[in-house]
């Protein structure tokens, strides 16, 4: 099963909602995030949170779910629910923006579910987000904006194929050095991790 969460961060436009949308067979909104469905014309599968932000209508019938519990915010009520409902592969729209601290503790909520899916990815007009535990390889134009971020720490013996800007067994680390804006120099690229927690952004 594929799913589609969308947070309450910058929303995403209505025609990357609806193409979204259209691919899932479980449409969340986290709390606020279902308001930005439903301003785009949509309704979700269901909408969970603390409910700080969602305001249901009255006229739309759907489940809400809702968790008080603030050790957890409501992306990852969404995506535990996802991973609880049976799903696969998600992607997370409007993860990022708004508030920076969300935009980082959404980062981090990666790195916790990362492991429970398939594939997860965080997604925008601009750029798709996802972990590198050990290796990716992808097709993707020449000229392409990619990015590699250490999420915590140093993340050791990076070593990439097919990017302007190659490494070797190199190291990132927080605060010291970083992989910002290399870009795809061949047709399909590859990214080989030793040790840590790599974030790949790939322009779309």
């Amino acid at each position: 099963m594929h799913a589609v969460i969308v947070s309450n961060g910058f929303p995403p436009t209505k025609e990357l909602l609806s193409t979204e949308s259209e691919n899932a067979q479980l449409l969340i909104g986290a709390d606020g995030g279902g308001n930005r469905i439903l301003e785009k014309g949509l309704t979700p599968d269901l909408v969970i949170g603390d409910m700080d932000s969602f305001q249901k209508p009255e006229n739309v019938d759907f489940e809400v779910v809702h968790d008080p519990g603030q050790e957890t915010n409501d992306l990852e009520k969404a995506l535990g629910l996802a991973v609880e409902k049976g799903a696969k592969t998600c992607h997370v729209l409007g993860a990022f923006g708004l508030r920076m601290d969300h935009s980082l503790k959404n980062l981090s909520v990666m790195k916790q579910f990362h492991p429970k899916f398939e594939k997860l990815i965080y997604r925008d007009e601009v750029f798709d987000a996802r972990m590198v535990a050990d290796q990716y390889a992808a097709k993707a134009k020449i000229g392409k904006t990619v990015s590699l971020f250490p999420l915590s720490g140093a993340v050791h013996g990076i070593t990439t194929n097919g990017l302007k800007y190659a490494l070797s067994g190199e190291t990132l680390e927080n605060g010291r050095r970083d992989g910002t804006s290399n870009e795809t120099s061949a047709p399909e690229f590859s990214i080989f991790v030793e040790e840590g927690d790599l974030i790949l952004f790939v322009e779309r």
